[in-house]
């Protein structure tokens, strides 16, 4: 048995409740009353079968980075989603946090713990200096201009999913991350 209270604990009380309104507070103060209920829905789910619609409603909203934001540049979007989809999906991840690095080349430095992104920038500095300064020789080099963004959110679906059957993932588990990436619903909150 999945012992979710351990997950609920780790979320912060007053973390951004999803579409219900539900904060982390009320399942950590009435588990006896719902932790039965939200260990057998996570489960379910977690042992194939469907996700709840209503759990993978995401409500988007911005928060100011400023006193008084003028542009774009001065919002934060951030993604609210409920509770139970947190849960859900922070045990995929801590099962897949054990295998990650057998599977993730070290100079994919984002999903690598303590590396950041932009230490990639040290790499293409150095290598272009290395092309720069390169006068002669007969082979060639090349650069590439790699785009930084969030490059999560440009993922074809129907790839990912080959990736990961190609390094080996079984079905069942190739199908609860689809359904936790597929099924998302956005809902916009504008001034509340």
């Amino acid at each position: 048995m999945v012992c979710l209270l351990y997950y609920i604990r780790n979320i912060g009380d007053l973390k951004a409740p999803g579409a219900d309104g539900m904060s982390c507070l009320l399942y950590k103060k009435h588990w006896e009353i719902v932790g039965t209920d939200v260990t057998r829905e996570v489960q379910n789910f977690l042992n194939g079968g469907n996700m709840p619609e209503m759990w993978n409603e995401t409500v988007v909203v911005v928060i100011p980075k400023t006193p008084n934001p003028d542009r774009l540049k001065d919002l934060r979007p951030i993604s609210l989603c409920n509770v139970i989809y947190k849960i859900g999906s922070k045990v995929l991840s801590n099962r897949l946090k054990i295998i990650l690095p057998d599977i993730m080349a070290h100079n994919q430095s984002t999903f690598v713990p303590g590396q950041l992104v932009t230490d990639n920038v040290l790499i293409a500095y150095e290598m272009t200096r290395y092309m720069q300064n390169r006068r002669s020789g007969g082979e060639g080099c090349v650069a590439l201009k790699l785009d930084m963004s969030k490059a999560h959110d440009r993922v074809e679906w129907g790839f990912l999913e080959q990736m990961m059957l190609k390094l080996g993932f079984c079905n069942r588990w190739v199908n609860l991350i689809t359904k936790c990436i597929s099924t998302v619903s956005y809902h916009i909150r504008v001034n509340g």
